[in-house]
């Protein structure tokens, strides 16, 4: 397993408590959907984070939400380009059943930055055919909303009014209002309560327990 220094090469700030952070590579290898432990070197405290970038990526990319009080997320916001971070990785299961089998059809369900492994995946394999169900707070929290194919990405922002075609309410509410496939395969990633709700929802619309995959994030 991969560890090491890895040099800072870019923050960007993308709402109010979320930023990415991308970083040199130097030869990491990991699965589409694996997380690695990203901390300050020397200290001992390290967080996981799911990968935002794509396998054949030049850099790494990792989407982060500050945590208030938080030992790491907000020492790692504070970087500059030429500072490093430690990396330990890659591990991790939540990775695509098929992701070279084109007549699948995936639904990535995610709230916050669950929607990380999600954008890694479309990085990974640009030409699976998906949609991206993305719970937010705020319209800002659409994150790099425009790297997904058009018409495959649904924000769900339950905590002010859209801007620009977005759904008023929360992603279970979505889902009650528009049923799904039972064939699709989903893929669930994010806060708690969500996916237990969302499995509940799946469920009692004939989808397959076998074709709902999980990643808690918070």
């Amino acid at each position: 397993m991969h560890k090491g220094l890895h040099k800072v090469l870019e923050i960007r700030h993308l709402a109010k408590s979320t930023f990415s952070i991308r970083i040199e590579r130097n030869d990491l290898k990991f699965i589409a959907g694996q997380c690695v432990n990203i901390g300050l070197p020397n200290t001992g405290v390290n967080r996981e984070y799911s990968s935002y970038s794509g396998e054949n990526e030049a850099d790494l990319r990792f989407l982060i939400r500050e945590v208030e009080d938080g030992q790491v997320s907000p020492k790692l916001k504070t970087l500059k380009p030429g500072d490093f971070v430690e990396v330990d990785g890659s591990y991790g299961l939540f990775t695509l059943v098929s992701p070279h089998d084109l007549t699948r059809n995936y639904v990535f369900i995610a709230t916050g930055t669950g929607i990380a492994p999600f954008h890694c995946f479309v990085k990974s394999y640009p030409k699976i055919k998906y949609k991206i169900i993305h719970g937010t707070a705020r319209v800002e929290e659409g994150y790099d909303k425009n790297d997904y194919v058009s018409g495959s990405y649904v924000q769900c922002v339950s905590q002010e009014k859209g801007v620009n075609g977005e759904f008023s309410g929360r992603v279970t509410s979505y889902l009650q209002q528009n049923p799904q496939s039972k064939d699709s395969i989903y893929y669930l990633c994010g806060n708690r309560n969500m996916i237990n709700d969302v499995y509940d929802i799946l469920r009692e619309q004939d989808v397959s327990g076998s074709n709902i995959i999980t990643e808690v994030f918070f």
